[in-house]
């Protein structure tokens, strides 16, 4: 790949992450830090994976598509994990502001694992995440997934975040979204990252 098309890329990758992101203001307040997390603790174990893969210099294969266009596929040696991965603290619903904003279900699943389903409940507009959903085996995640959507009368937005781990390792990511803003196209996505 040429050094144009990497720039290019470069280009593409922030492009999508400026739209992903706009609107995307985090106006509710932290829960305490020494209150025990009411839900699955996102912020924290993504906290733990972006110090993990920093310390080991981690790189990742992206690839990403816009308006169902072709994959765009690159490798990355040098991340900035605590940037590549910013996107996935959205789905954080351990806000004080979150508390019993959602109903918590629990299924067993074989081989031990568990998946915890944790659904927004009626009447809660400061909560975008609508849905996240754990599978674990024992206190240790193997796939995170959460759907968050927003909607004002300038800005919707539909975002799918998954997150797969391996022996308690972030091996895998994608967000695959829309975006639609008054006066424009909507705009389709997905990006995904596998991690070396």
């Amino acid at each position: 790949m040429g050094r144009n098309e990497i720039s290019g890329y470069s280009f593409l990758i922030g492009l999508v992450a400026v739209w992903t992101l706009a609107g995307c203001g985090d106006s509710a307040p932290a829960a305490a830090p020494n209150r025990r997390p009411l839900y699955f603790d996102v912020k924290g174990l993504l906290t733990q994976q972006v110090e993990q893969l920093a310390q080991r210099r981690a790189a990742v294969t992206k690839q990403v598509s816009l308006r169902g266009g072709a994959l765009e596929t690159v490798r990355v040696p040098a991340v900035k994990w605590n940037d590549e991965l910013q996107i996935f603290f959205q789905a954080d619903i351990n806000k004080a502001a979150l508390r019993g904003a959602y109903r918590v279900d629990s299924m067993p699943m074989p081989n031990g694992l568990l998946r915890r389903t944790y659904t927004r409940l009626p009447g809660q507009p400061n909560a975008p995440v609508a849905r996240l959903t754990v599978v674990q085996q024992g206190a240790v995640a193997q796939e995170v997934a959460a759907t968050i959507v927003q909607d004002n009368p300038l800005f919707s937005a539909q975002k799918q975040l998954r997150f797969q781990l391996q022996d308690g390792k972030l091996r895998r990511y994608e967000v695959v979204g829309t975006q639609k803003l008054v006066l424009f196209d909507t705009l389709r996505y997905a990006a995904s990252g596998q991690v070396e």
